[in-house]
């Protein structure tokens, strides 16, 4: 689906609207991403940006994501935007709520307006009201599927977001071994916050993992295999999960997301294989 159109008066608050990625070398991280995804790229004036350039992908015309070469102090990596209906607002909430704005709101020319805070949890984020003709086409393969905000407080995220926008919150993992759970709006999950586990180091950040749908016909594991020959690295290998087959990556740069294959979830593996040897 595309977010955002002529046709709708708003974005509604707290749905996740677009995403773009710092990288140190503008081509090379083009060329990545061109080749696993398929995406093309434009470039767009910005004065805010080291080289006063600006990338949008777009995959058959529809944007896809942003990609912008990081400052000097600023590390590689992927950054989640959601929508909010004013950036001002969400500003006072922000501080209110225990956050920190880092940046703005900053008008942009025919963009709307932007806000680069840190959450509660101490994720950086960025809330964005955008123009009513806003696009960020998600929900088919190679494009936008998800996000988890990977915290290790997940009791000050659940109430920064809950409050923010209003999210009910759903717990999906066991609340103890596993606590993983869904943000929805109007029963429909839009984002999943993950208290991370002993497999990430006691001194990883907060973050947000941005994730991408492959083609079933592509699959996980040949997505995988194909970041690395594209100059990227797999930092867990494809695994199973009720969501699907999913695996984590890296960009040459260094900058780490996620693929899934909504396809292949975890109930359906076993007859997957007996049905199909050769299926990655």
């Amino acid at each position: 689906m595309t977010i955002g159109s002529a046709s709708t008066s708003a974005i509604p608050a707290g749905l996740p609207c677009w995403i773009e990625v710092a990288c140190r070398d503008e081509a090379v991280s083009q060329q990545f991403y061109t080749g696993l995804f398929g995406w093309q790229y434009d470039v767009h004036r910005d004065p805010a940006a080291p080289t006063g350039r600006y990338w949008v992908s777009s995959l058959a015309g529809e944007p896809t994501g942003g990609l912008y070469q990081a400052g000097a102090q600023s590390a590689p990596g992927w950054t989640l935007h959601v929508s909010v209906p004013h950036t001002a607002s969400a500003a006072e909430w922000v501080e209110h709520l225990g956050g920190q704005v880092t940046l703005g709101p900053v008008a942009i020319p025919d963009r709307g307006s932007i806000l680069h805070a840190i959450d509660a949890a101490g994720a950086p984020v960025v809330f964005w009201e955008a123009p009513h003709d806003w696009r960020f086409v998600t929900g088919i393969p190679n494009t936008f599927s998800g996000a988890d905000l990977n915290a290790h407080d997940g009791a000050a995220a659940d109430h920064f977001y809950t409050k923010l926008f209003s999210y009910a919150s759903h717990q999906i993992g066991d609340g103890e071994s596993v606590d993983y759970a869904e943000y929805l709006i109007e029963h429909t999950p839009v984002l999943y916050r993950y208290v991370m586990g002993p497999e990430y180091s006691r001194d990883t950040p907060p973050h947000w993992l941005v994730y991408f749908e492959v083609d079933p016909a592509r699959g996980c594991d040949a997505t995988a295999g194909q970041a690395l020959m594209l100059g990227g690295a797999v930092v867990i290998q494809p695994y199973d999960t009720p969501f699907g087959r999913m695996a984590i990556l890296a960009d040459p740069d260094g900058a780490v997301f996620a693929v899934i294959d909504h396809s292949r979830t975890l109930d359906d593996v076993g007859r997957a294989e007996v049905d199909d040897p050769y299926d990655d």
